[in-house]
Parts: C-alpha cells; structure tokens; sequence
C-alpha cells in the first residue's frame, strides 16, 4: 500500500516524521519515545481497536510503512541530530517562496500570524495528535495537518520572514506582504481567493521522486537479505514510477539472488527497456549469462566437473569467478549511483 501526502513538508518529498509520531520538531527524546509507543499500541495488530478487519490491516500498513521508520529516524541520537539539520535547511529554502494562505489548512494559516509561535504551534500539534490516530480513514489527512504546521513554524523560526501572497489593487497584480516571524502586528488582509496557486513553498525546490523512499527502504532490505520485504517495497515504488530503470533493475537483483533466473531477467529486460544503459541491469545481465554458461556442456565437455578445470583466479580470469561476492560491496557498489 502507497501512502502519498503531498502538503507541508512532505510537498518536497520529505519524509515528516515529526507530523507521522505527532509530534513538535522540537520534541525532546523521551516525548518521541512515548508518542511512539502510544501510536503503535494503537496500531499494532495484536492490540488494535479497530473495528473493522479492512482498519486492521490499514492500521498494520501505517505501522510497518509511516510509524517504524520514523522511530527508527528520530529514536538514534546521530540520525535525529542530522535530520533536524536537515529539516532547518528545508525551512529556510521554503521562506525563500511566496505562500499562498490557500494552500494550507486553517490551523496552518492561524499560526502563520500568531504572535506567541511557540506557544500556538506546540497548542496546535497537541489537538492534532490527540486524535491522529483514532479513525484510520484520517490518518493521512491530520499527518498532512501536522507537517503544514512543522512547515510554517520552521519557516517562521529559520527564515527572516512569511511571504505572503496578498489581494492586490483592482487592475493591479498580486503583490506580496512580509510578515516577520516575531511580529506581533497583523499582516496585510489576504485573500485566499487570490495569489497564483504554484507559489506554494517547495515551488522552485527541485524535488525527488515520491517513490524514491520506497526505493531506499527496499535497497535497504535488500543489504539485509530481507528479500521479501525489498520486493513489497519495489512494487510499491513500481505502482508510482512504473517505468523508472533503477526500480526495476533493483527488483532484478532480488529475483536474482534469490535464484529466481526467469524473474529476474523479465526485471532486467523492463530496466533496459526504459533505459538501455542502466548499469545495475546490465550487471544482473551478464551474471544470468554466466550463470547459464556454467550449467550448459560444451564442445564434448558434458560429464566434466567444474572441479576438474584449473583455478580461473591463478590466471587472471576471476572475471567469470568470485565477482557476485558479498564483500567489498554488493554488486560493486551500484547503489550508490543515481540515474
């Protein structure tokens, strides 16, 4: 299952974990820790409340794909201090754009202007979050909620100002009003009738793919030889970028090392089809050959041992050797490489 939201931070492809566990980005340890816990008490399926059998496994899809890894995130004190760095430098650029009031919810655009911020932004996650995870069907949409309030609180607190998109002077074009993000005053009267719906934050922001954390967690998956999570996590990426190269390539190493040859030379075909020069399946390609050369007699060979031929790495023919090795980096550290 795809859980795809795309407001607040999540518009850059961002992954909120902050608004997934309810919480305030400057939420101490022991408050993401018990928020966690609350939450997958909630949802877990052996202590689950909900009603129906169609919430429980929403409930189990929630937990396994939003909730685990945004505890596994912030719950390291190295990952949290990085990705806090990282949420700051988002807030800086989406300050940078023109908001249009809009585009957020209402909670959103009260704390654009209140004049105690923090105080209004922790009051406003806090009734989100109560009832964040009660009803599955509303899930998305209060985490959606919560992720514009971490947006605008960051933009306020990291960026010298709101630009606001304002109602304009008949016959005059939308013009924008900055608001200081510790002015108690009261900006100019907006309308959010008005101001061009693209000046959104995150607009100009070069954004990667929503599939792209699908992807991750499966290459992830795959490091842990957790073959049968990686390919949950691909075909999930697949259902959103069905013709991206890399996806398919990734899901043809799975099949492959799972010796599932047919399998994985239909992914390789799909890879080189959208790309004819994506290397991971070019790699996966040449190992399926190898791999039927060693299983095929030849010229009058058959009934021959492979132990009977001399050592190929003594004459500098390891090529058709040990290279699918598991050290030094699966694969020769194609991961890494993006397309």
């Amino acid at each position: 299952m795809v859980f795809q939201i795309q407001r607040g931070l999540f518009l850059a492809d961002f992954a909120d974990y902050y608004a997934t566990l309810g919480l305030p980005i400057n939420a101490d340890p022991k408050e993401i820790r018990k928020s966690y816990l609350k939450i997958a008490r909630r949802l877990h399926p052996d202590s689950a409340a909900a009603a129906s059998a169609t919430d429980k496994q929403l409930a189990e899809q929630l937990l396994s794909k939003l909730v685990n890894p945004a505890w596994e995130q912030l719950s390291q004190d190295k990952n949290r201090t990085e990705y806090v760095l990282l949420l700051k430098l988002k807030g800086k650029a989406a300050a940078r754009q023109t908001i249009d009031p809009s585009s957020l919810a209402a909670m959103a655009q009260d704390l654009m202007t209140a004049s105690n911020l923090d105080h209004a932004y922790r009051s406003a996650v806090q009734e989100l979050s109560h009832r964040q995870y009660d009803q599955m069907d509303q899930v998305i949409e209060l985490t959606a909620q919560l992720s514009e309030l971490n947006l605008v609180y960051l933009m306020r607190t990291e960026g010298e100002g709101l630009n606001i998109a304002t109602q304009s002077p008949a016959g005059a074009k939308s013009t924008s009003a900055t608001t200081s993000g510790n002015s108690s005053g009261s900006p100019a009267t907006t309308n959010p009738t008005l101001g061009d719906k693209s000046k959104t934050p995150f607009a100009h922001i070069p954004r990667q793919s929503l599939a792209e954390p699908y992807y991750n967690r499966a290459e992830l998956a795959f490091r842990r030889q957790n073959y049968a999570q990686a390919i949950l996590e691909l075909r999930d990426a697949l259902k959103i970028e069905p013709k991206n190269s890399r996806f398919h390539s990734l899901m043809g190493m799975v099949y492959l090392e799972q010796k599932q040859a047919t399998m994985a030379r239909i992914s390789f075909d799909k890879a080189l089809e959208f790309n004819p020069e994506e290397e991971m399946a070019l790699v996966g390609k040449q190992r399926l050959q190898q791999m039927a050369a060693k299983t095929t007699p030849t010229n009058g060979a058959a009934g021959k041992s492979t132990a009977d031929k001399p050592t190929p790495g003594k004459s500098g023919g390891k090529a058709n050797g040990k290279s699918d090795g598991k050290s030094g980096g699966l694969f020769g550290g194609l991961f890494g490489k993006k397309k």
